[in-house]
């Protein structure tokens, strides 16, 4: 059986990697990790956890958990449009199995190469399985997509599309049955998210956007975040919502359903002014990312879902609650 410190050394220390950009000062191993910021640069922090049976399924594959628990952090980053520099990992593991933590650590590393995105240290314990993450990213003072800046005017986007996550989910908790072709084109999305860190920063970076979030606990609700902390209110197209691939193949109450409160999305939700819209979509161009115009913001406090005629719709919806 490994014991804690040969499970770090194992499959969490890369000894042959050099982090060229000299941001890791001291990386895993001591009390402390060391970060160099570029200077004049702001500080980006952000922690996440999963925690088996609540975030994700027993059983989940290893690989897509760990590209996951990074994926979930840099969405965050995302949303306040910064770099990722590096991040910590606690793991909390019923026992050091080998298969799993190779299957864990090289999903996990994969996504962070991408992202030039070090493991810099965190904690090892016995328990039940619960994963936390806090990653580290920067950017340049005065440019943050914070959610207390949303203007009446603003338009509202959303990145990517909608509601393929939770039809996985519906499917993998026995709620509806997805045929093979639509399982596969939804899975990837609950169990693999695309953190969309190119746009975040080309919409910061070029002062594109206004407030942003991510999405990771259903439209309606994460968007409530930044209606209330920038004191308006919105009109939401909910016909207009883009809707993923498999999702789109299902009823059209469904599509409403899925792309407004879902959950599990992890798209960016940003509002921004109207003369901006085509430097919008050339960011989305550039960074691989569509980009959707889905309502507008109104100084009137509150959420009004309307259909693709503007017609009100009364629906039930609310986002995911931890604790309800």
């Amino acid at each position: 059986m490994l014991s804690e410190f040969d499970l770090i050394k194992q499959y969490f220390t890369r000894r042959d990697r050099i982090d060229a950009s000299g941001r890791t000062v001291l990386g895993v191993g001591d009390d402390c990790a060391l970060l160099a910021p570029t200077p004049g640069m702001q500080l980006a922090v952000s922690s996440d956890m999963l925690v088996e049976g609540r975030h994700f399924l027993a059983g989940a594959d290893p690989f897509a958990l760990g590209h996951k628990s990074l994926a979930v952090n840099l969405s965050d980053l995302a949303a306040m449009g910064a770099a990722p520099l590096g991040f910590t990992l606690a793991l909390a593991l019923p026992g050091a199995e080998p298969a799993w933590l190779d299957g864990f650590s090289r999903g996990l590393f994969a996504l962070a190469d991408l992202h030039a995105c070090e493991l810099v240290g965190g904690d090892t314990t016995k328990g039940p399985l619960n994963i936390c993450i806090t990653v580290f990213g920067e950017l340049a003072p005065g440019t943050a997509l914070r959610r207390d800046a949303a203007r009446a005017g603003d338009d509202l986007w959303i990145s990517g599309t909608l509601g393929d996550a939770r039809l996985a989910l519906a499917d993998a908790l026995g709620e509806l049955a997805l045929g093979d072709a639509d399982r596969q084109v939804a899975a990837p999305r609950l169990h693999a998210p695309t953190p969309r860190v190119a746009l975040g920063r080309l919409l910061a970076e070029g002062r594109l956007a206004h407030a942003a979030l991510d999405i990771s606990d259903g439209l309606v609700g994460d968007l409530g975040h930044i209606l209330t902390a920038s004191k308006v209110g919105a009109v939401l197209d909910v016909d207009a919502l883009p809707a993923g691939p498999a999702l789109l193949r299902q009823s059209p109450e469904l599509r409403r359903r899925f792309t407004a409160a879902g959950g599990d999305d992890y798209e960016l939700c940003f509002t921004a002014p109207a003369e901006n819209r085509a430097a919008i979509l050339a960011a989305g161009t550039q960074s691989g990312t569509p980009v959707t115009r889905v309502g507008r913001i109104e100084a009137t406090p509150g959420l009004r879902l309307v259909d693709a005629d503007g017609a009100p719709l009364e629906l039930k919806l609310r986002g995911w609650d931890h604790f309800a």
